[in-house]
C-alpha cells in the first residue's frame, strides 16, 4: 500500500497541536468513495516501554464476509512522548508502516480511537484517513470530549455526541445491554455511514471484528 508523507514527525507537542488544527480543515465529513466497500481493515496498537518501542498489527478483512485476508506487521522506536490529546503523532507512525506492507488497498479503515470526536477535530482516525487517502471511521471505546443523552439498550440504539453545539459523533450500542462504541467521522464519510458500517462490521461482539482481529493477532505474536 502506498502512503505520502505529510508532515515531518519530529515535532514537539506544541507544534503537533498546531499541525492538528491545519489538518483538521483537510478531513472531508461525506460519503466519497463510489465503489461498494468490499474490503476493511483494522489496526492494533501497542508498546513496550521497557524496550521503548511501538508494534501495530493492520488486517483486512472481506465484507460483509468479515473473514481474513490479509495482516501485516510493524515495530518501531517510540519517538513522541505520551499526551493525551496528540495519542495520533505516538501511534500513527508505526500503524503507517505496518499499512505499507499490504497487498491489498482497503476500502475502508475502521480505527480503533477517535477521529473528529477530539479536541481539536482530529484524532487518528483523522490522521491515517488523510495519510492513507482511504475513508476511515474512528471507533473508540471511551469517552474524550462531548456529551450525549439517554441511550436505549438494544443493538443499533444511538445518540448525539455533542461537543461545544456541535455534533461530533454518534455513541453506539452495538450489542444489548453492553458499554457503547464512540464513532466518529475520520475522512472522506459521513456520520452516520460511518456509524452503519461500525455495526455491521460489529454482529456478535461490542468490538467491530477488524478491532478483535487485529487484537487476537497482535497477542499471539507476542506469544
Amino acid at each position: 500500500m502506498k502512503i505520502t508523507p505529510l508532515h515531518d514527525w519530529n515535532l514537539s507537542p506544541q507544534q503537533a497541536i498546531e499541525l492538528q488544527k491545519q489538518l483538521a480543515y483537510e478531513v472531508i465529513r461525506e460519503d466519497k468513495f463510489d465503489e461498494p466497500i468490499k474490503t476493511v481493515a483494522g489496526i492494533d496498537l501497542g508498546y513496550d516501554v521497557q524496550a521503548n518501542r511501538s508494534r501495530a498489527v493492520v488486517v483486512v478483512l472481506k465484507f460483509p464476509e468479515l473473514t481474513l485476508l490479509e495482516s501485516a506487521e510493524a515495530i518501531l522506536p517510540i519517538q513522541f512522548p505520551y499526551v493525551p490529546s496528540l495519542l495520533s503523532f505516538r501511534e500513527t507512525p508505526v500503524a503507517v508502516k505496518a499499512l505499507e506492507k499490504l497487498q491489498i488497498t482497503p476500502d475502508l479503515i475502521l480505527c480503533d480511537g477517535q477521529g473528529i470526536a477530539h479536541p481539536r477535530r482530529f484524532g487518528i482516525a483523522c490522521h491515517i484517513g488523510l495519510l492513507t487517502n482511504v475513508p476511515s471511521i474512528g471507533v473508540a471505546k471511551s469517552l474524550l470530549v462531548g456529551k450525549y443523552g439517554s441511550l436505549g439498550e438494544e443493538r443499533g440504539s444511538r445518540a448525539a455526541l455533542v461537543h461545544y453545539n456541535e455534533e461530533i459523533g454518534v455513541v453506539l450500542r452495538t450489542k444489548n445491554k453492553v458499554q457503547p462504541l464512540y464513532v466518529s467521522v475520520g475522512h472522506k464519510i459521513s456520520l452516520e455511514t460511518a456509524a452503519d458500517y461500525v455495526l455491521r462490521c460489529a454482529p456478535k461482539y461490542r468490538l467491530p471484528e477488524t478491532t478483535r482481529l487485529a487484537d487476537r493477532m497482535a497477542s499471539y505474536r507476542k506469544r
